[in-house]
């Protein structure tokens, strides 16, 4: 079972939609498509009010042109140990200037979590039952200081993420 988690808690009634060849959008969803065939509809016409998933050997850069229409960019997190799809929301949010809403999916664990927001990631869909029981607490584990600025800078002023600004 996925829900979808963001800093104000669980989201219901979320209309995205992962399409694969077996699963679609239905009529009140929204479809969330891979790169290429993103990038595909993208050719064809309008890309406004669709989602596109990043897995973490794509480019993130080749979506740069459409991000000003891009409603939802999802980053793949396929395994607790592949850390690439981190980097994919920071150049987002830094580099690309991506103010829309950048989605974690895949093996989201709750230790995982604060690090994600730092990155530029606001919201998640969770399968992990121990990462749902805690969010649904409230026990979302802190990170005390900071070593690097991130594109969600650290609201702690004892951190130090102000000493280096690249």
């Amino acid at each position: 079972m996925t829900k979808i988690w963001k800093e104000t808690g669980f989201v219901n009634d979320d209309p995205w939609v992962i399409e694969t060849e077996e699963t679609k959008a239905g009529s009140n969803e929204k479809a969330i498509l891979g790169l290429g065939a993103f990038l595909e509809a993208a050719a064809a016409g309008d890309v406004s009010g669709l989602g596109v998933l990043i897995a973490p050997a794509d480019d993130v850069t080749r979506i740069a042109p459409y991000l000003d229409r891009v409603a939802l960019v999802a980053v793949a997190f396929p395994a607790f140990n592949d850390g690439r799809s981190f980097s994919h929301a920071s150049l987002l949010r830094s580099r690309l200037g991506f103010a829309g809403e950048i989605r974690a999916v895949g093996d989201v664990l709750i230790d995982q979590i604060p690090l994600m927001l730092r990155c530029g990631i606001d919201s998640f869909a969770v399968t992990n039952a121990t990462a749902i029981k805690r969010l649904s607490e409230g026990r979302l584990p802190g990170i005390d200081n900071h070593y690097q600025p991130t594109a969600k800078p650290s609201a702690n002023t004892n951190s130090y993420s102000w000493r280096r600004v690249s």
